[in-house]
């Protein structure tokens, strides 16, 4: 397997920094799964399950987490969903990401981004909705096209997007004192963020290849690599995704967290 560069920024570089780090995961053994998938997917060589470090993203669609199954059966982390546009909570965010609190689960709240609400607007709802204490691991930003919407089909040009982004990241960091992540898919990427935000760090949709075939130029922190998977503890299938380090960069990102 080839080496490749992975932006695994310590959480310092979250809040101020602009550098990256290589990993080397040829030293990184494949790790049994625990978890199952109802359309498996063969990645090759470059499997996800050569990552150590896997977790979760939920929202109301997934109805029930019991947290401490969810962890013994390897879910070290979960993206949790917070708020969309300026004006809509998921109802299970504070009961999900107090479980994954008491269960000793690493959590992030992500904001849907509305292209029909203003940064200022959506930032603030994020602001009043999500408390510190729910921001374990940096605030996460969910950008991606939506053509089911009934309300917001637009899509500005790319300038205005990336504006718009930074604008609200700027907002989010600001106040809890973190980064924050960028999620996005291949198209979205493709359109709007390609040789941009190389400061931050990235979560790439990517379910039928690894991402490295998908994403010009990107490097990567965690990776999305499918959306069937069936987690113990988990209601419904879920999204399962890797992080992009070893056991002892997890821990050096859990340590940083912590001290904030």
């Amino acid at each position: 397997m080839r080496r490749f560069a992975l932006a695994l920024l310590p959480f310092a570089a979250l809040v101020a920094g602009c550098t990256s780090t290589d990993y080397d995961l040829m030293k990184t053994a494949a790790v049994p799964s625990k978890f199952k998938d109802s359309d498996p997917q063969d990645f090759g060589a470059r499997s996800p399950h050569k990552h150590p470090i896997h977790g979760i993203d939920v929202s109301k669609y997934n109805e029930h987490v019991d947290w401490e199954t969810a962890k013994k059966s390897g879910v070290a982390f979960a993206f949790i969903k917070a708020t969309e546009g300026k004006d809509r909570v998921d109802p299970k965010f504070e009961e999900f990401w107090r479980g994954a609190r008491a269960a000793g689960v690493a959590y992030a709240p992500y904001h849907f981004y509305y292209f029909c609400s203003t940064p200022d607007q959506q930032a603030d709802w994020f602001i009043a909705n999500v408390p510190r204490e729910a921001v374990k691991l940096p605030p996460v930003l969910d950008a991606e096209w939506n053509p089911a919407s009934p309300t917001c089909k637009i899509r500005p040009d790319p300038a205005t997007v990336r504006a718009d982004m930074k604008r609200f990241m700027d907002r989010l960091q600001a106040y809890y004192g973190k980064r924050p992540i960028i999620y996005t898919s291949v198209d979205f990427h493709r359109d709007n963020f390609v040789g941009y935000f190389k400061d931050y760090q990235f979560w790439l949709r990517s379910v039928a290849s690894h991402p490295e075939d998908k994403y010009a130029d990107r490097q990567w922190a965690f990776w999305q690599y499918t959306s069937t998977g069936i987690v113990p503890g988990v209601g419904g299938q879920t999204d399962i995704n890797v992080f992009a380090g070893t056991k002892d960069n997890w821990k050096s990102w859990l340590a940083y967290a912590d001290a904030r």
